[in-house]
């Protein structure tokens, strides 16, 4: 079994090998199981076509124990800087899948920047050890209190929480064009803002670093597109920016600190409406 340093140096040996355009370099096992954006890949395909850096930027986590390892940072590609997740599941030695998620913010049209691609030491602060399941049910919790939101708070939140989604700050944030973000993660969701997500689906844990209290999961947000005008908790107006079916895949890092979530980091892109997940089937 490969401990955190040797999962840490295969990924970053991953990521030389990404911005060098050399898959074979890698230590592949035969049948690696990859996909690119929810969609299987043959190796060297995808991203490997096209990237023309690697960002500095690194958020690390590893559970040894499982042969995961992941990491988030940016990728480079032409004319764009796309946030980007990518999870190596690792035995012997040898490369056994790859989860990537690479937001092409671009592509979609999304007004995220300018990038939050620095370091956050929130994500370092030391932590007292909890069991695997508890820390999945804190993550899991906030992915309750985001579906169908009602106000309802399902997790616990710290004061000073903030999220960061494909690679912007959306909490606290006045400089972002939604109002929202204004506000702190627990003052979003009492609101309910995100009614319009009606089913937070195919949740997964793959990977949870009990030493650094990290979960990192994945899943969909589906929207239907019915709901239109509603209000929030305090009586404001509100109108969905979702009319149409629609469906988000995405990478969320939890850190948790104390029973509460403390950081989050999140990359996200549209697939089509109930898209299934590989990784569900294989």
């Amino acid at each position: 079994m490969a401990n955190r340093d040797e999962l840490y140096a295969l990924a970053e040996r991953y990521l030389a090998a990404l911005a060098a355009r050399d898959a074979g370099s890698l230590p592949w096992a035969d049948g690696a199981f990859i996909t690119e954006n929810n969609v299987i890949l043959e190796r060297g395909d995808g991203y490997w076509n096209t990237v023309t850096a690697v960002h500095p930027y690194r958020l690390f986590m590893a559970e040894p124990e499982a042969g995961q390892v992941a990491v988030f940072t940016a990728i480079e590609e032409s004319d764009a800087l796309n946030p980007a997740c990518v999870r190596l599941e690792v035995s012997g030695g040898q490369i056994t899948g790859v989860e990537t998620v690479v937001a092409r913010n671009k592509d979609e049209g999304f007004p995220f920047g300018p990038q939050y691609y620095v370091d956050k030491p929130e994500m370092a602060l030391p932590v007292q050890p909890a069991p695997r399941n508890e820390l999945v049910r804190i993550a899991n919790g906030y992915f309750e209190t985001i579906e169908r939101n009602d106000g309802t708070i399902r997790t616990r939140f710290h004061p000073d929480c903030n999220r960061v989604e494909n690679g912007v700050q959306t909490t606290n944030n006045a400089d972002f064009p939604l109002p929202i973000a204004r506000l702190g993660c627990e003052q979003q969701f009492a609101l309910g803002w995100y009614r319009y997500d009606d089913d937070l689906r195919a949740r997964r844990f793959p990977l949870v670093d009990v030493e650094q209290g990290i979960v990192l999961a994945y899943g969909f947000i589906d929207h239907s597109g019915r709901l239109g005008d509603y209000h929030l908790t305090d009586g404001t107006p509100a109108r969905s920016p979702v009319r149409r079916p629609h469906s988000y895949y995405l990478a969320e890092a939890f850190k948790i600190v104390d029973g509460a979530i403390r950081q989050v980091e999140a990359d996200f892109l549209t697939v089509p409406y109930r898209m299934p997940s590989p990784w569900d089937m294989r």
